[in-house]
This record gives structure tokens, C-alpha cells and sequence, in this order.
């Protein structure tokens, strides 16, 4: 199996086509579109939620035969048709010509994997297995989904309202470090979660005028 580099890639206006129109397509699609990307299908059918994605505007429609000039100006594609032969087609294809593709029928014709992601806001936890065990990476995300709760999105909000601040009033780089890594520990996410806002700020301003007398 080969090695995999993890990346978080911004797909806002990225040009993504997926061959295929069924249920799998479809969890793809959802994906792909909630990331921004402008989504191309192709496939002889396409499921009714598909179907109703394409009448919203959401995805366009690219028709029923696949063909390589398809690949042109293509990020990433995903081939999902139940056929395996015909995904393999596809791979070989996104292969010879340096497209990322991830096929759904056969890890080792895959440049990348979809993994299984813990959002919260900001927060993004992705899990793969290199398509090992799909199974596995899900259930490992209900676990994380238990111990990473609702109110770390706001939390997250918090600390990046108050890092400019900091960044202003601690010059020192390794000072800087320190007191970013006390924001976000354990003492202050617990404070987060009993103060109200305003007070949470003033406190971690008093703890970073306090860190810059005495340290």
C-alpha cells in the first residue's frame, strides 16, 4: 500500500467530476458541493436526490457517456459507477494524465480518500485508513465525535477573537507560545464552558497582562 501525504485541500470554485449517479455517488457529491467545489456528473442514471441537486443548480450535468477529455482542467475525480472494470478505466485514465482520483471499488487504483471527518466548526478531525476499513475510520469518528462536544465550535470562535489580541500585546515569540498554550488548555475550555463571554475575555486578558509582568 502506499504511503499518503494527509492534507486539508480548499476546493471553493475547484472544478470536480464524478462518474456516476448512485447512492455512493451521491455521499460524494454532498461533499464535494458542501466544500465548494463546482461539481461535474456523468452517468446514463442519476438517483433522485442527484437529480434533484442538478435541477437546484447545485451540480451540472455532464451527460451520459464518460470520455478523457472530461479530465480536462479536473482537480479531482471521483469514479463510483458499480462497474469495476469501468472504475478502473477511469483511474488509469486520471493516472496518465496527473488527475487526483479516488476510486470506490479499489483502494490501489486511489490518489486520495475520502476520510471520515469530526467537524466542529473550525475544528476538522479527519480519519483514514487508506481504505483499509471504511468501518473502522467511522466508528473511530463516533468515539472523537463523544469526547470533542458542540461547544468546542464556539470555543474555537473565542480563541480566535482573542489571539490578534495577543499577538499585539506579547512580543516576545516563545512568551507568545506559551500563553496561546494556556488559552486553550484544559483550565480556561472549562472556564468557557461556565462564564459568559464578556467575562471569559476579561479573564484571559487579565491572565495575559498578569503572564507579561511576571514571566
Amino acid at each position: 500500500m502506499k504511503d499518503y501525504c494527509p492534507l486539508v485541500l480548499d476546493l471553493r470554485n475547484k472544478k470536480c467530476l464524478v462518474v456516476g449517479g448512485g447512492a455512493v455517488a451521491l455521499r460524494k457529491i454532498k461533499t464535494l458541493v458542501s466544500s465548494g467545489a463546482r461539481v461535474l456528473v456523468v452517468s446514463p442514471t442519476l438517483c433522485r436526490e442527484v437529480q434533484e441537486m442538478v435541477e437546484r443548480a447545485e451540480l451540472h450535468y455532464a451527460g451520459a457517456a464518460y470520455g478523457v477529455h472530461l479530465l480536462d482542467d479536473v482537480l479531482l475525480v471521483v469514479s463510483s459507477t458499480d462497474n469495476r472494470e469501468f472504475n478502473g478505466r477511469v483511474s488509469r485514465d486520471c493516472f496518465a494524465r496527473q488527475v487526483l482520483v479516488n476510486n470506490v471499488h479499489d483502494p490501489s487504483l486511489c490518489s486520495f480518500f475520502f476520510p471520515s471527518v469530526v467537524s466542529r466548526g473550525p475544528l476538522s478531525i479527519a480519519i483514514s485508513t487508506e481504505g483499509r476499513s471504511p468501518a473502522w475510520a467511522r466508528l473511530a469518528r463516533e468515539q472523537l465525535e463523544e469526547i470533542f462536544s458542540a461547544d468546542c465550535e464556539a470555543f474555537l470562535e473565542f480563541l480566535g477573537k482573542i489571539r490578534p489580541l495577543v499577538l499585539r500585546a506579547v512580543e516576545d515569540p516563545q512568551k507568545r507560545k506559551e500563553v496561546f498554550r494556556q488559552l486553550a488548555g484544559r483550565e480556561f475550555y472549562r472556564s468557557f464552558q461556565t462564564l459568559g463571554a464578556e467575562e471569559l475575555e476579561r479573564k484571559a486578558l487579565e491572565f495575559v497582562e498578569h503572564y507579561i509582568k511576571h514571566k
